[in-house]
C-alpha cells in the first residue's frame, strides 16, 4: 500500500490558473504522479508550455484557454474538460486574483464582482458542473487553493481574504452534501509562497523582516510544497480527509512572533 499511497495513474485531473505559479507546479507534481490533466487558464502561451512539460513526463495533457473572469466561459469550462477525456476525477481550483489593495470598505462593486468572480464564483460554477459526475461514479476529491488570509484579518487585502474565506467554507459543505456519494473536498491555505503573485512581498526587506520573524521556519515556502498537499489530497493518502483547510505556511498562524 505504501508504494501506491500518493499515485495519480488511472486519475484525470482539471487544474485552474495552470499556467504559472501553484498552479503550474501543481499540475507539474500531478504528472510526476501519473495523472492525465486538463489544465486551463487565460495566458495561451504559456499554457501550453507547462502542457508540454506535463506531456514529457508522460501522461496525456490538454491545455483548455478560459478566463474565469468571464462568468459564462467559467461555467462552460467544466463540460469543455470532461469533454476531453470523458471525465474528471480531481478537480483544483487554483485561479485567482488579488484585487484591490486597501481598505475593505473601500472597495467598489466592480471590485467586488470582479474578485468574487475570479476566486469564488468559477469554483462553484466548476464544482456545479463536475461533482455530480464524481459522486456518480461513487469518488472524486474537489481541492480548492485559499489562503491565510481566509483565517484571520488584514489590512490590505480585505476582499482577498473574503473570498479565500469563502472557499473554505465551500469545501466544508460540498463535503457534507456530497460525501455519501464518495466525493472528498478540501481547501489549502497557503501562507508566503515563493509565486509571481508574492515576488512583490519577497522583494520588500522590511516585510519580510516582519514575515520572517514570525514564521518559525523563518522562511519563503516554495510552489512544490503546496503541490505536495494537493497530490496528497487527490490520492489514496489523503482518502480520509474532507471538508479540511489544510494550513501550508511554515507556522506563520501559530506562532507569537518569538
Amino acid at each position: 500500500m505504501t508504494s501506491t499511497l500518493f499515485d495519480l495513474r488511472g486519475q484525470v485531473a482539471l487544474v485552474t490558473g495552470a499556467a504559472g505559479g501553484l498552479g503550474e507546479s501543481t499540475a507539474l507534481a500531478f504528472a510526476a504522479h501519473g495523472a492525465d490533466l486538463v489544465l486551463s487558464d487565460r495566458h495561451a502561451d504559456a499554457l501550453d508550455t507547462v502542457a508540454a512539460r506535463c506531456r514529457a513526463a508522460g501522461v496525456r495533457t490538454q491545455a483548455l484557454v478560459a478566463d474565469l473572469g468571464d462568468a459564462s466561459e467559467a461555467r462552460s469550462l467544466g463540460a469543455r474538460a470532461v469533454g476531453v477525456f470523458g471525465r474528471i476525477d480531481t478537480l483544483v481550483c487554483n485561479a485567482g486574483m488579488q484585487g484591490p489593495a486597501g481598505p475593505l470598505l473601500d472597495a467598489s462593486p466592480q471590485d467586488w464582482n470582479q474578485v468574487f468572480q475570479v476566486n469564488l464564483a468559477s469554483a462553484h460554477a466548476l464544482c456545479a458542473a463536475l461533482v455530480p459526475g464524481m459522486a456518480q461514479r461513487g469518488t472524486g476529491s474537489v481541492i480548492l487553493m485559499a489562503s491565510i488570509a481566509a483565517l484571520r484579518g488584514n489590512r490590505a487585502i480585505g476582499l482577498y481574504g473574503l473570498t479565500k474565506a469563502a472557499l473554505a467554507q465551500l469545501a466544508r459543505n460540498l463535503a457534507v452534501e456530497w460525501g455519501r456519494q464518495g466525493v472528498r473536498a478540501n481547501a489549502i491555505a497557503p501562507g508566503l509562497i515563493r509565486t509571481p503573485l508574492a515576488a512583490g512581498l519577497i522583494a520588500d526587506d522590511a516585510f519580510m523582516a516582519r514575515r520572517l520573524a514570525m514564521t518559525p521556519l523563518r522562511r519563503v515556502g516554495e510552489p512544490h510544497e503546496v503541490a505536495g498537499v494537493a497530490v496528497m489530497l487527490a490520492a489514496a493518502a489523503g482518502a480520509f480527509v474532507s471538508g479540511q483547510t489544510l494550513v501550508v505556511d511554515g507556522g506563520t498562524t501559530i506562532s507569537d512572533g518569538s
